[in-house]
């Protein structure tokens, strides 16, 4: 997981224009559209012909494998205020990483879900019509590690932090893992599965923080430079960035330092020096 994640913060850092910029308000809108037609066809001939449907797909109508993503999780005036809740916590999430990071997120969220989808039609022959919402849920709880403190008002009166809804949600998670048949209660798995590829390593910061193993140690600086310089020596370059990689014969111009919480003598960019998980062994 750690590799991946490094091979995407590469990725983001050479590919800046890629991604679709407001990509969360598109998608909310997308729902909005959705969500009023629906209330005007009663036949639910519209979200029937967007839904995911393996079946369907192998016989030509490709664009269910990314329609399903708009069609709302939550009806009524529920839907409302998941729209907005989506809006907020996608448009947050893609100011804190970029364009390029969240666009990757929101879409490997619908390439593992459709994987999914095929996998359980091929193996079981149900045309199972997944949705979006683990998608969204990962989101929230990508969200929630990021910014643990953020309080909002549950129901609009009760004030309560972000991580404690997260705690709530990641309990009935593991109740439809437990109570749904298998393979079905591995769709949740799936969710998790995208959200420890883009969080795994806030987590283990943050567990790590609450167990006290996150704490820094005395170390020889001096003895720790003089080992890494002898390993540059044989290297094609000076200096790399331990997040993405990047070297100073990547990027001459690029400003490269050590940071003093990591155990260890570690290098990073300028872009990743404030922004990254401090080595503890």
């Amino acid at each position: 997981m750690n590799w991946i994640s490094r091979k995407i913060e590469m990725f983001c850092y050479k590919h800046p224009r890629f991604g679709i910029t407001n990509l969360m308000l598109y998608v909310v809108i997308g729902n909005v559209i959705i969500w009023l037609f629906s209330m005007m066809d009663t036949t639910n001939l519209l979200v029937s012909a967007l839904q995911f449907s393996p079946a369907m797909i192998l016989k030509g109508q490709i664009w269910r494998l990314i329609t399903f993503a708009f069609i709302p999780t939550s009806g009524g005036i529920l839907a409302l205020i998941m729209f907005y809740f989506y809006y907020f916590i996608g448009s947050t999430l893609e100011q804190y990483w970029g364009k390029t990071k969240f666009t990757l997120f929101f879409f490997s969220g619908i390439l593992f879900t459709v994987i999914y989808g095929f996998v359980i039609y091929f193996i079981t022959g149900a045309d199972i019509r997944v949705s979006a919402s683990y998608i969204y849920l990962s989101m929230f709880f990508s969200f929630a590690t990021l910014f643990p403190e953020t309080q909002v008002l549950l129901f609009f009166i009760i004030p309560m932090k972000i991580k404690w809804l997260a705690y709530i949600d990641a309990a009935f998670f593991l109740y439809e893992i437990i109570v749904s048949p298998f393979p079905y209660n591995l769709l949740p798995v799936v969710a998790v599965l995208n959200y420890l590829l883009f969080c795994g390593g806030w987590l283990y910061q943050l567990l790590g923080k609450k167990t006290g193993h996150n704490n820094p140690k005395i170390i020889n600086y001096k003895k720790a430079a003089k080992q890494v310089n002898r390993n540059q020596n044989n290297a094609p370059y000076s200096r790399k960035c331990e997040v993405c990689g990047i070297t100073d014969v990547d990027d001459p111009n690029m400003e490269f330092r050590y940071c003093s919480r990591c155990i260890g003598y570690h290098c990073y960019c300028s872009r990743h020096i404030n922004d990254h998980i401090h080595f503890t062994e």
